[in-house]
């Protein structure tokens, strides 16, 4: 299923068959991804009384009750809400689903007791040209991501300094495979987040931050079309799955 898209004044091909799933599943136990020191996330059959609402177990349907969090236990994105005292929706602010984007891969490098992505990495993997969102796949890369428990593990994160090289370069919608973008125990600075989202000036309301993705190694680095799904909670934040598609040979 071959579809055309015009961007930045070029015609691209891309196929529609041949998505490129880049987020993690949820899964209702204890192997599941998980972030700031909340229990697993659980998926159980809902009960009233005696009422099981599991086939298995006599019921004529199965209806589970699901309790997770979104920024603790899988790909999720989420807006300027996420640090700001006024509420602001994931559903209200991002209401355009398909983008431009750039994949790439990066080592977070030693900084003290930290490894960290700078400013200085992005500016030498990031190509030139047009492109509205950045996919950050970090090394090592294994299927671990998917399983990992991230809490009190002080995870790579990204300096303030290369969020704010990424404001200057037009790029509104930030992917990674990182549990956040500011360090685990950072005393509320949230640097990163508010470079991003430019908090002190002018807020960038329509930018989000997708957390938590999950990138395979056969997905070669460099331009795709992404489309990021993002469940429609009026929240912060919200489940997401952002999908990618490769560009073909353009046609003019």
């Amino acid at each position: 299923m071959l579809a055309t898209v015009t961007y930045n004044s070029k015609i691209h091909t891309i196929d529609l068959s041949k998505p490129l799933d880049i987020s993690m599943p949820l899964r209702g136990d204890a192997s599941n991804v998980n972030v700031w020191y909340v229990d697993h996330p659980k998926i159980k059959p809902h009960r009233d009384g005696d009422f099981v609402a599991k086939v298995s177990e006599g019921a004529s349907i199965n209806f589970n009750d699901i309790w997770f969090n979104p920024h603790a236990h899988g790909t999720h994105t989420e807006c300027v809400g996420h640090i700001t005292e006024e509420f602001h929706s994931i559903n209200e602010h991002l209401n355009s689903y398909f983008f431009a984007a750039e994949l790439l891969t990066i080592a977070p490098e030693k900084l003290g007791d930290d490894f960290v992505i700078s400013k200085k990495q992005l500016q030498y993997v990031l190509g030139d040209g047009k492109r509205d969102a950045v996919i950050i796949r970090t090394l090592p890369n294994t299927g671990a991501k998917l399983s990992r428990q991230y809490s009190h593990t002080n995870p790579p994160y990204m300096l303030r300094e290369a969020a704010q090289f990424l404001v200057e370069k037009e790029i509104d919608h930030l992917l990674i495979d990182l549990p956040s973008v500011d360090r685990e125990k950072d005393e509320g600075a949230l640097l990163a987040h508010r470079a991003f989202w430019n908090v002190g000036g002018t807020i960038r309301k329509h930018a989000t931050i997708t957390e938590l993705i999950f990138v395979p190694n056969h997905i070669e680095d460099g331009r795709y079309f992404l489309n990021l799904q993002v469940a429609p909670f009026e929240n912060d934040a919200a489940p997401s799955r952002p999908v990618l598609f490769e560009i073909l040979e353009p046609v003019q």
